[in-house]
């Protein structure tokens, strides 16, 4: 197979969702379908005591959530896919925005009784942001749901995004029959699923055979299904591939992922309408995919992945060209050519060395401590950049000690790694050296995080003091002697590791008064790296 055709058939995407929307328990459907894995564990179910295969790190097992980004390659139907599972939870928004600049389109899952939620919101809107394809899977059909009319509705009104539902569901809880295929004019039902762990046997059925169908769903939910298409025929935008791929409009399929109703047809679909890895942009132009050698950029960090051998994994999405083992690369941040250092696929903590891969695949390197988020990697020759990643500013802080001051370098090693994988920020206090360390977090669960990992993974207690700043400012002069700034009560002083002096506010309005005070004074939100 030609490195063209091989990188057509890759599909990478991530899944998106609010927490409990059934994201991880949709991924390991997938997984089954794909033959990766034989028997699909409940995230939470009791019939399969089993933890999902996405979910590596201990805390994740224990609470039933995602906390990590975690990446999955699977082959189905002549197709390679590459999963991206991120956190549901919105403490963990930048890993998810993180993961998203790794995806060539997003599959969002909605939970039919609850309809779009907060998460879901913020979350999309990272999506437009990157302008990426969004397929929409309405899942848990098998609990009691809203009105199919309403959560598309909720969809247009809260998303503003057109909505065209690809296929119907005929009910929904007890009474939650199969689905409608609109475009092969088929009613779908299912059996011997085993609760969902067994991919079990569908029977289609074309909407002319009256009879088999009323004895299939019963005369109430088929008279329903006919009002419901007649309606649905006038009231939704057609199909339209381009607004699709566009990001205008999204494919919205219905289902249960935990009893495996409506998640082939929808991986089906979905491969089908999917884009393949496309362009992107560098700072010397767009990069094909296919013309363009090898090139890729680290969009996540993750330690202790494997604990026997404490390392370091630098997380790389390949763009262009293919990679071989053995090949010199260029790392454009330090100018340094290289090898890239065991060069591995993953399957959640499983992994395996590999001797090829191509644009749209994620390989995971080991990372020696030279790598940050959004490095470039190309061929010798080459040495464009891609976008960087920003980083989110944090919105909650605290003092970090360690308890037993005898473990001072497990502490700083720790917290310093941690730190790198863009899961916390880290700060001191001015010219002090490590010895005060201030620790900033998008979300309140991540300072859990923290604590469980630094106990679990180097063996240090620490005592978290919270603080009461909310606001952040970083210093855009290089100039500005942060020690003559007029400040308010509420300002304390700060800086990165970098060594960039940063402000920190417990009030907005403190932000505005500062600048007010200090002619000439440049404040952002957003680290310049």
């Amino acid at each position: 197979m030609t490195t063209a055709q091989e990188i057509a058939r890759r599909r990478t995407f991530a899944i998106i969702s609010h927490p409990d929307a059934g994201k991880t328990t949709l991924t390991e459907k997938f997984l089954l379908y794909g033959g990766a894995i034989n028997l699909a564990g409940s995230v939470k179910g009791k019939a399969t005591a089993r933890h999902a295969v996405s979910d590596w790190m201990e805390i994740e097992k224990q609470r039933g959530i995602s906390v990590t980004s975690s990446v999955l390659q699977f082959e189905y139907d002549d197709c390679c896919i590459n999963i991206l599972d991120t956190p549901g939870h919105q403490d963990f928004s930048e890993d998810t925005y993180r993961t998203l600049m790794a995806a060539d389109s997003a599959v969002m899952v909605i939970d039919g009784a609850k309809g779009v939620e907060p998460q879901t919101k913020k979350l999309f809107k990272v999506c437009t942001m990157r302008h990426i394809p969004i397929f929409t899977f309405i899942n848990k059909m098998d609990r009691d749901a809203l009105d199919t009319f309403d959560l598309l509705d909720d969809i247009e009104k809260n998303l503003g995004i057109d909505t065209c539902p690809m296929n119907w569901p005929i009910g929904s809880g007890k009474a939650f029959k199969g689905v409608f295929d609109r475009e092969h004019n088929e009613v779908i039902t299912y059996a011997d699923t085993q609760k969902g762990t067994k991919e079990g046997t569908q029977t289609r059925i074309p909407i002319e055979d009256e009879e088999r169908i009323l004895q299939e769903v019963g005369a109430d939910a088929a008279e329903q299904l006919r009002d419901e298409i007649d309606l649905l025929d006038g009231a939704s935008a057609a199909f339209d591939i381009e607004a699709v791929r566009a990001g205008m409009l999204t494919p919205v399929f219905f289902g249960s992922a935990l009893n495996n109703f409506g998640v082939e047809i929808f991986l089906q679909h979905f491969l089908e309408m999917a884009p393949c890895p496309s362009a992107r942009n560098t700072d010397q132009g767009p990069v094909d995919p296919v013309e363009d050698g090898f090139s890729a950029f680290v969009f996540k960090i993750q330690a202790n992945m494997n604990k026997a051998h404490r390392d370091r994994i630098a997380f790389i999405r390949i763009c262009s060209g293919k990679y071989e083992i053995g090949m010199d690369v260029k790392h454009v941040q330090s100018g340094r050519i290289q090898r890239l250092s065991q060069p591995q696929q993953l399957m959640a903590s499983d992994r395996k060395i590999l001797s090829e891969a191509y644009a749209g695949d994620i390989i995971g390197i080991f990372d020696p401590g030279l790598y940050s988020i959004g490095d470039t990697f190309c061929l010798p020759k080459s040495g464009f950049r891609y976008e960087g990643i920003p980083t989110f500013a944090p919105e909650h802080f605290a003092r970090v000690r360690q308890v037993d001051t005898m473990k001072r370098d497990q502490f700083v090693k720790g917290i310093s790694q941690i730190a790198q994988e863009g899961a916390i920020q880290i700060f001191r206090e001015l010219h002090t050296g490590m010895e005060e360390i201030i620790c900033g977090v998008v979300g309140m669960l991540q300072f859990d995080v923290l604590q469980f990992r630094l106990k679990s993974e180097y063996n240090v207690d620490i005592i978290l003091e919270p603080l009461p700043y909310e606001h952040i400012r970083w210093i855009t002069k290089c100039d500005t002697d942060v020690m003559k700034i007029t400040g308010t009560t509420d300002m304390k002083r700060i800086e990165d590791l970098k060594g960039n002096p940063l402000l920190l506010f417990i009030n907005p309005w403190s932000v505005q008064m500062v600048l007010d005070r200090n002619d000439g004074l440049e404040l952002s939100e957003f680290s310049r790296g």
